[in-house]
């Protein structure tokens, strides 16, 4: 299941786009230096200068992140305690929205407990929403079902945004029965009739859990209440075939999009296309379809061409890659970082360090950051080919740039050197995990199993293989891991934190 579906922008609602929650609530006027091995320089940097790591944004400086991780922070110790309720609005609300935005769940339920206290607190249906699709996206449907229960109790009556969002709630969870369920209530109430973007989000949640017998009954069910599907409609339905390969069904909407009178193929069915077909080595399809859209007068964009190299570059047709990037040269296209991490991958994958190397030189000479996919795709292709002292600099390069490291790089370097046998580079890592709040997931956890095993670790491996166990049991909770490193073991504990 996906997390990101009401992320995506096919999928959000034009008609109402949400304001920011300052805009929904009444206001009432409030009168050493270190000599340690590379792996420790990330530790000893992250505790000098906590700001270290963080990756400026377009539209965000430094300052103003910090800031707001301030202010969260402030607002939600707060939270606990029943004195706080004459609290200035804007910071409350601002605390909110970018706990939201940033789908910080539990920040965000704290505040809103705590703001549902303010005595300016108005509810509004716009905030409550809001929280639904921050939910949906980090997959907390009971925290959903128990959100939607207290819209009534503050003596609102849902909308349709709102039942929508909890209908992805529970679908993005795997709960069908449920988001049925919300479907059917909505229908139930006169000013709430779903619409098509209800019924889009409920076919995308059907074609990912890959249940693709309800989707010619919600198709069946717009048709008989005038509900016409849109783009989005029918670009949810080939996407899904085509992750699923099959290729027919895909084909078959295709055609039925275009018989439609409502709308018409865009830049993403062609994306999705040429993806489906690629991603499974199908060359000769994915080239005669890109043909059939320029045909319809659908041009490429830059997803395109990376969808192209990365399908090349998969089937080792290396030439045609650069054939891609010649063409995207003459139709004024500029490679981005995607294209370039794309092709490293690549060569990494062929085991071609030169050529990766070169591409990994000319993206910094074109004035492009590496990211965190560079350096795992990187210290991946160094791995399976053996110059491991080559995976010290990678780790040099990381800590002197400002590059936001998370659990998938983590994850990548603790592989390589376990393959390795270092243990002990292995619980550096560890700990630089913890220090810049990078989690534990299943994959870190079966990496580390794999290297004490080769090691004769018995009793650390039985430890990992309990939390794993547990994490599956506990899947309700928050997994907090809390690391100890005793010489060569590292042990893993766990402690869980109640979500209500």
């Amino acid at each position: 299941m996906n997390p990101q579906l009401l992320n995506s922008p096919i999928l959000l609602r034009p008609s109402s786009s949400l304001p920011p929650t300052t805009h929904s609530t009444k206001f009432l006027n409030d009168s050493t230096k270190p000599s340690t091995p590379p792996l420790f320089l990330i530790r000893a940097a992250k505790r000098q200068n906590p700001s270290r790591g963080l990756q400026k944004q377009p539209n965000k400086d430094l300052s103003r992140i910090l800031r707001t991780e301030a202010a969260i922070n402030a607002i939600e110790r707060k939270a606990n305690s029943n004195r706080y309720n004459q609290l200035w609005p804007k910071a409350v609300l601002d605390a909110l929205d970018e706990a939201i935005r940033e789908n910080r769940w539990e920040s965000a339920l704290k505040i809103f407990r705590l703001l549902r206290k303010q005595h300016w607190y108005e509810p509004r249906c716009q905030t409550y929403t809001k929280l639904l699709v921050m939910l949906g996206k980090c997959r907390q449907p009971k925290q959903a079902g128990f959100l939607f229960e207290l819209i009534q109790s503050d003596g609102l009556e849902p909308t349709v945004d709102v039942y929508t969002a909890l209908v992805s709630a529970y679908g993005l969870s795997g709960l069908l029965d449920e988001a049925f369920h919300t479907l059917d209530l909505m229908k139930s109430v006169s000013d709430c009739r779903p619409d098509v973007y209800t019924y889009s989000i409920l076919i995308n949640c059907c074609m990912k859990l890959h249940r693709f017998h309800f989707v010619k009954g919600i198709l069946a069910e717009m048709s008989y209440l005038g509900v016409e599907c849109s783009a989005v409609t029918y670009n949810t339905i080939i996407d899904g075939y085509g992750k699923a390969k099959l290729f027919e069904p895909m084909e078959n909407s295709l055609m039925d999009m275009i018989e439609s009178d409502a709308c018409n193929p865009d830049v993403f069915t062609l994306n999705t296309f040429i993806g489906a077909y690629g991603n499974c080595g199908k060359i000769v399809e994915m080239e005669k379809w890109f043909e059939e859209f320029q045909v319809m007068g659908i041009g490429p964009d830059i997803k395109t061409f990376n969808i192209l190299i990365k399908s090349y570059g998969k089937a080792g047709m290396y030439e045609k890659m650069g054939s891609v990037l010649e063409f995207m040269k003459k139709r004024f296209f500029s490679p981005t970082v995607v294209t370039f991490n794309t092709i490293i991958e690549a060569f990494g994958r062929s085991g071609n360090i030169e050529k990766m190397e070169e591409f990994f030189l000319k993206m910094k000479h074109q004035g492009m950051k590496p990211t965190s996919v560079t350096y795992c795709t990187l210290v991946s292709a160094y791995s399976k080919s053996g110059p491991l002292h080559r995976i010290d600099s990678i780790m040099r390069q990381v800590e002197n740039s400002d590059v936001v490291l998370d659990t998938a790089f983590f994850n990548c370097v603790i592989s390589a050197y376990g393959r390795a046998g270092n243990i002990k580079r292995m619980g550096e890592l560890l700990l630089a995990m913890k220090e810049r709040n990078c989690k534990l997931d299943n994959i870190t956890l079966a990496t580390l199993i794999q290297a004490y095993k080769k090691q004769g670790m018995i009793e650390a491996v039985k430890e990992l293989e309990d939390k794993m166990i547990s994490d599956e049991e506990n899947s309700g909770s928050l997994q907090k891991p809390e690391m100890q490193v005793e010489g060569n073991m590292i042990r893993v504990y766990c402690t869980a934190t109640d979500l209500n």
